[in-house]
């Protein structure tokens, strides 16, 4: 088994030799999405990243235990302790159940995850299937003295808790200076410091969601959540917990402070955290006009794209960089990776129909040895890759007559090129499949015709809601439907 890793820890802010607790197994935790709208290019770059980790960590030899949760309930609007539950808020304007809306949006982000060929984690626990183990927890916390109850609601007790141990070592906040910032908010005056953080908090009347529990009718924190699953699935110390670098302030510093009020010691041994994702160098929002979700993307149906990108160009086009960088998408860059995704895959075409000859012009072992170096530095992708291009070169010349490899090392470039390309970066030849798909085009064509008809007739009997539900349907499968002046137009997504 490799033991030359090397990853960054958001702890230590420091290179560290990975080193399982209990090899050859490694628990992995990674916060997955709140459910509560489409998936978006937010969603994709945490996947993708922890995604070639599991890919990685498997390919060494490593039995992998990889837990991404889905939030269901909890978290608040603005990642504070007041306001709507964003699921229960969504709810609302629906007019759904919230577990309606965690359906469906669960189901949004599955489907894009499948298109990005991202790997299912090994369990998939959800907020609101775990609260009693969220109880348990809250009341570890109290027994031991960091926590109080105020109206019904329980309150982490950060003061109490920095008088032993440091909170703000993940992010490096000084806990002094959050202390000195007393002015009362609105709605937080039954906090002791306004920099406490909720563990259960009190439900209003109106409020869609809530549970039973001996402080009050009530819903955990967010931050909660996190930590009891993590304990519950991988024990009380394990390996690995990543996540955005937008949560590592304060959800993984609130976690980590949960995890030693209850506990007495850290579960985590290494923290992991990729870096944010801009648009032409601004950060991604509603207000500033350029958030898309990833059916957008893949279908080109956004004011800023100028083309679809196929899920395996933001796919490779994420893995160009590194993943502790900040990334910023653009028409041009994508358009580099797509070029460049097609240059790697006709390579490794090319390399199939290759002879052997009698000598080697070049070290496979070599190549090989540079790209496992990357990799083995913390997961630098974006260097590995520019090796496989040093690789092309020479599959160029190959194919061109102008060098050789011997069967053996042929065989090993071949092996090489599949297994970084397929097995561990996790990419697709799109290739193949959009030559299936052209085969089957006429196929689709009549059955979007023939579902085109049914929408017409629910059309014509002011059956809307079974018209939309139709052309969804149609989209969740991944065609696309557009309504024109002359009928409709339709396209895989």
């Amino acid at each position: 088994m490799n033991t030359n890793l090397l990853v960054y820890n958001s702890l230590s802010r420091t290179m560290q030799k990975f080193e399982p607790i209990n090899p050859p197994y490694v628990g992995m935790y990674v916060c997955g999405p709140t459910v509560y709208g489409p998936a978006h290019l937010g969603h994709a770059r945490p996947a993708i990243t922890f995604d070639l980790i599991f890919r990685y960590l498997k390919y060494l030899g490593y039995k992998v235990r990889y837990v991404r949760n889905i939030t269901d309930v909890g978290h608040l609007e603005q990642d504070s302790d007041t306001g709507d539950d964003k699921i229960a808020k969504k709810a609302k304007l629906e007019n759904l159940e919230p577990m309606e809306i965690v359906q469906i949006y669960t189901e949004d982000y599955h489907k894009n995850m499948r298109l990005l060929n991202v790997l299912p984690p090994s369990i998939e626990p959800h907020a609101s299937g775990h609260i009693i183990e969220q109880q348990q927890l809250v009341e570890k916390i109290m027994d031991n003295g960091y926590a109080y109850e105020s109206n019904g609601s329980v309150y982490f007790d950060i003061k109490k808790y920095a008088e032993k141990y440091r909170y703000g070592k993940l992010s490096g906040r000084n806990v002094d200076d959050l202390l000195e910032k007393t002015r009362t908010l609105d709605g937080q005056d039954e906090k002791r410091n306004q920099c406490d953080f909720a563990l259960w908090k009190k439900a209003s009347p109106t409020h869609l969601m809530h549970w039973p529990s001996r402080w009050s009718e009530g819903f955990p924190g967010w931050h909660l959540e996190c930590t009891a699953m993590g304990i519950k699935y991988l024990g009380e110390t394990f390996d690995i917990h990543g996540g955005g670098i937008d949560l590592q302030f304060p959800h993984h510093e609130c976690e980590i402070a949960q995890a030693v009020g209850a506990l007495g010691h850290d579960t985590v041994k290494y923290w992991l955290h990729n870096n944010m994702i801009t648009i032409n160098g601004k950060k991604m929002g509603k207000s500033l006009g350029n958030a898309m979700s990833l059916e957008q993307f893949f279908a080109g149906d956004h004011e800023l794209l100028e083309q679809p990108y196929t899920p395996m160009t933001v796919r490779f086009f994420i893995l160009q960089a590194h993943y502790r960088s900040t990334l910023d998408f653009s028409n041009e860059a994508l358009k580099a990776s797509e070029k460049g995704l097609e240059k790697l895959m006709n390579a490794i075409h090319a390399l199939k129909e290759i002879k052997p000859g009698s000598t080697s012009s070049f070290s496979v072992q070599e190549l090989s040895d540079k790209c496992f170096d990357a990799l083995n530095q913390d997961f630098n992708t974006p260097v590995m890759i520019s090796h496989l291009y040093d690789g092309v070169k020479h599959i160029n010349l190959m194919k061109d007559g102008k060098e050789t490899l011997t069967e053996d090392d042929l065989n090993a470039l071949r092996k090489l090129y599949n297994d970084l390309c397929f097995d561990i970066m996790g990419l697709l030849d799109e290739s193949s499949s959009s030559a299936s798909s052209n085969d089957n085009s006429e196929v689709i064509g009549n059955l979007v015709d023939m579902i085109q008809k049914l929408r017409a007739s629910a059309k014509a009997e002011k059956n809307y809601a079974l018209s939309d539900k139709l052309r969804d349907d149609l989209k969740a499968a991944g065609v696309v439907i557009k309504d024109t002046r002359d009928g409709y137009e339709w396209s895989l997504a």
